[in-house]
């Protein structure tokens, strides 16, 4: 039974896809039953429509025909053109290549000769910076050799003015002498004569090659010990051509003493302030004291009258130095960065040089100029007549701490923190500032702004204190490249810093700690 069933519904449903087929068939063949259908007449309208319609587009196709045989033709008769263009062309390749092988030969000639003249060019051009080279050094020989001859003219003239300067300073000192010898009561052969040695021994003592004829012996051992000042002695100096010693210092005094006894001569009181630096002039008339209280104070040598209180500094004084050809013209500086110019007649400032740095120390060399050795390290000339400054020595020192002059005037000794002496030779000072050598020592340690050094009458040696309590005594060097070795170490300061050396032209040093002034055998 249900077999039965099965295939009943399988027969159904074959049945139905069958008739599913069947439509889908008579869809596919309606379009072509329609067609069978219709009448004939109806399909030769359509069929001629058709064959108007190619006909037409076969005599536009005539038509094209025509147009593209004419083209045709243009191009074959344009064809013919070429070839015979072509052919005239082929006939001048010959030709032109025979001219291109004539041409490469040409360039190639021309090509060596470029090759030759560029060479040649180029020795040219050699020879000619040879000769250029060989020229401009001659230029720069012959620039030095007018600059030399322009300098050696102007050290010439320079000398030559050095020469009349000493001159007048002779006849100066010669009247002076001649003044002082009348009043001395002498007669005119006597003093005439006297002023003449006096002016000829100053004569030859600035020469080059003049020799003392009394040789400086080096100081071995201490001789005088001097208990100068309460609270420390601040500076030393020896009068002019006497063994008599002036110390200044902290307890506001200045002390007159001999060298011979170190016996106390005079006590010069009245000072304010801390003695900085000393001077005396040439006459040995007057005694000027640098003080710490932005004045210098003046006294009498003999007596010890207070002369004049020069003002004028706004700090505190540092340096101070008397003229040796003017006996009452002084200079002082100070940390107020002047330098400045007193009339001991007046007691006025008679002018004011500004400085950039300030000038530590001081010294007068040739009559009117000034030598100042400043902070920034560099040494300084001015003509004190016009306040301009002559020459500048930069790079000397870090910081100069003290400069001195020798006896001639000839050298010029300064010192600076960096723990060396330099000596510079300072006869043309407006030409030609020479370094003539350097001094220095492992142990030696210059006393910040304080020490001041000095050199021997003789000019052949150099002491100089330091902050060990040793006097170091150096020979003088022979040139700018000489770094001699100390000659001898005076120790007897015990350890105390020598803040000041004084060199007396009777022979004795004397140098000077905080507490106590030795005088050296």
């Amino acid at each position: 039974m249900a077999d039965a069933k099965a295939a009943t519904a399988a027969i159904g449903r074959v049945t139905r896809k069958l008739r599913r087929r069947d439509a889908v068939e008579v869809d596919a063949h309606r379009p072509a039953i329609e067609a069978l259908n219709r009448p004939f007449a109806a399909q030769a309208l359509e069929w001629k429509e058709k064959a108007e319609k190619y006909e037409l587009e076969l005599q536009h196709l005539y038509k094209a025909h025509s147009r593209s045989s004419e083209q045709l033709v243009t191009l074959i008769e344009e064809l013919k053109a070429l070839k015979a263009l072509l052919k005239e062309k082929e006939a001048l390749i010959p030709a032109l290549q025979s001219e291109l092988g004539r041409t490469s030969e040409e360039n190639v000639q021309l090509k060596q000769s470029l090759e030759e003249k560029t060479n040649a060019l180029e020795l040219l051009i050699q020879e000619h910076q040879a000769a250029k080279a060989e020229l401009e050094q001659a230029l720069a020989k012959l620039k030095g050799v007018e600059n030399e001859n322009t300098q050696l003219v102007e050290r010439l003239m320079q000398a030559k003015m050095v020469e009349a300067e000493k001159l007048n300073e002779a006849n100066a000192m010669y009247e002076e002498m001649v003044l002082k010898l009348k009043a001395a009561g002498l007669g005119a052969g006597g003093m005439q004569h006297h002023a003449e040695q006096e002016a000829d021994g100053i004569i030859r003592r600035s020469e080059a090659g003049y020799i003392d004829i009394i040789e400086t012996p080096i100081p071995s051992a201490p001789r005088i010990t001097i208990r100068a000042h309460e609270g420390g002695c601040g500076s030393i100096i020896f009068q002019n051509n006497t063994d008599m010693l002036i110390s200044g210092g902290q307890d506001q005094t200045v002390k007159i003493w001999s060298a011979h006894t170190g016996s106390l001569a005079s006590t010069l009181q009245g000072c304010l302030g801390s003695v900085n630096d000393l001077a005396v002039t040439n006459d040995n008339k007057f005694v000027i004291a640098a003080c710490s209280s932005n004045k210098l104070f003046v006294w009498e040598a003999n007596g010890g009258r207070p002369r004049h209180t020069l003002t004028g500094h706004t700090k505190s004084v540092s340096s101070v130095d008397a003229s040796w050809v003017k006996s009452l013209v002084i200079a002082s500086s100070s940390s107020d960065r002047t330098i400045k110019i007193w009339d001991l007649q007046t007691g006025f400032c008679k002018s004011t040089i500004m400085s950039a740095s300030n000038p530590n120390s001081l010294v007068f060399i040739h009559g009117d100029t000034i030598c100042s050795g400043h902070r920034n390290g560099s040494l300084q000339f001015h003509d004190i007549r016009t306040g301009k400054s002559s020459a500048t020595t930069v790079g000397a020192h870090t910081d100069v701490t003290s400069v001195c002059v020798s006896r001639s005037k000839t050298y010029v000794l300064s010192s600076g923190r960096e723990n060396v002496h330099k000596l510079f030779d300072v006869r043309m000072p407006t030409v030609l500032v020479e370094d003539s050598g350097t001094l220095r020592a492992p142990g030696n340690r210059v006393i910040g702004s304080w020490g001041r050094p000095c050199i021997s009458p003789d000019e052949k040696c150099i002491a100089a204190g330091s902050s060990d309590g040793s006097v170091y005594i150096w020979p003088k060097p022979k040139d700018e490249k000489d770094a001699p070795q100390p000659l001898a170490i005076l120790e007897g300061h015990h350890s105390l810093p020598v803040v000041s050396s004084a060199w007396s032209g009777y022979g004795p040093l004397a140098t000077a700690d905080k507490n106590h002034i030795h005088i050296w055998a």
